[in-house]
């Protein structure tokens, strides 16, 4: 690992500012470890207990969050694998706060006492995700590969609770939990979540052996329109995550109402982007490869041999991503694909290539101007 250090670019002593040329960058997901204590079904790393080799050193995260630093004041995302698993993790979330990036972090729940509460709060953690998969102990177990799974979520909320550490629950959406999505969000809500984000399964890493339980076209849509009705019925903030189309359902629903979409009456919706994976968002693997969003194994650089700010503004991958004349199918002549893009890597996972059309959108583009 010390050679590695070497070999990563050093950081400035000016701090720079993000090229306006380029989209602003909103978000990063490090993945600090591939190491698990749980065994899920969907997960897009198969992680396991490991160890896993090779993964970057305290210096070197270090190093990284100076150089995202450098390219703006994103929001930070701490994941794995299960981050708590990392000892220096509180130093990793101190540095990043420090340096003025907004630091969260993704948990599973299972690890979270009051102790670790606290020091995450104390580190600069302004939110944490737990993630729930059913509304019951069995279901959620049975997702987890873990039997106690659901009870660690019980605990893991108890904790952020019992600190004020802010936090959200996390659903990824499969036939095996579509019909208990309502339950779930009730759940949520009735635990003090300040969000429900909501990912729609990309079948990559062990997700690959549920791709039978992925939810159709015609399900996908139907859900994504249940949530666009549902967020103004409930008290927390609802995401979709995964699932671009969702804002082109979003614009639809409201022309239909006669609504406007602004930001004073749809807040981030209003101007964010479907898929902002390579504009916007970026993941970082254990090892320092960059791509696109953890399920999109595209090696996009590496951060051991190139600056994170020449990776994130000159990346192929990344400029590929970018330019619309690049797409094929209907994603490339859609008059929502400004606000929606399609699921990169849904599409890679489809067909091979990353700039092929969603396979699960049933929308027909029509002429005209863009939405």
């Amino acid at each position: 690992m010390k050679g590695h250090i070497q070999s990563m670019p050093s950081h400035p002593k000016e701090e720079s500012q993000p090229s306006p040329q380029f989209p602003e960058l909103r978000l990063v997901a490090w993945e600090v470890t591939r190491q698990c204590n749980l065994s899920c079904l969907h997960c897009r790393a198969s992680a396991e207990s490991g160890p896993y080799p090779d993964e970057l050193s305290t210096a070197e995260g270090r190093l990284l969050l100076e150089q995202i630093r450098e390219v703006g004041q994103p929001v930070v995302i701490l994941t794995g694998g299960e981050p708590l698993l990392r000892p220096d993790i509180f130093e990793l979330a101190s540095h990043g706060h420090d340096l003025g990036l907004r630091m969260v972090m993704a948990v599973n729940g299972t690890l979270l006492d009051k102790e670790k509460a606290r020091r995450l709060k104390e580190s600069g953690i302004q939110r944490i995700s737990i993630s729930m998969d059913g509304a019951t102990a069995e279901s959620h177990d049975f997702f987890r590969q873990v039997q106690g799974a659901y009870n660690g979520i019980l605990k893991g909320v108890e904790a952020a609770r019992s600190v004020d550490l802010e936090y959200q629950i996390n659903t990824t959406v499969t036939r095996l939990n579509l019909h208990q999505l309502a339950k779930i969000q009730e759940k949520t809500i009735e635990w003090g979540a300040v969000a429900h984000h909501i990912f729609m399964l990309v079948p990559t890493g062990r997700g690959r052996a549920l791709t039978d339980q992925t939810i159709s076209a015609e399900e996908y849509e139907k859900t994504l329109s249940w949530l666009v009705n549902r967020k103004e019925e409930i008290p927390l903030s609802v995401k979709a995550t995964c699932a671009p189309h969702y804002y082109r359902i979003l614009r639809e629903t409201a022309r239909r109402e006669g609504k406007e979409i602004t930001f004073q009456s749809h807040g981030l919706d209003a101007v964010t982007r479907g898929c902002l994976g390579g504009a916007g968002f970026c993941f970082v693997s254990h090892v320092g490869q960059v791509q696109p969003c953890g399920y999109l194994e595209v090696d996009s650089g590496q951060i051991r041999k190139q600056r994170f700010r020449e990776i994130y503004e000159t990346s192929p991958v990344f400029l590929a991503i970018r330019d619309k004349s690049r797409y094929s199918g209907k994603c490339g002549r859609c008059e929502y694909f400004r606000v929606c893009g399609g699921c990169r890597a849904r599409a890679f996972e489809a067909t091979g290539n990353f700039l092929e059309e969603e396979p699960l959108c049933t929308y027909q583009p029509k002429k005209g101007r863009e939405a």
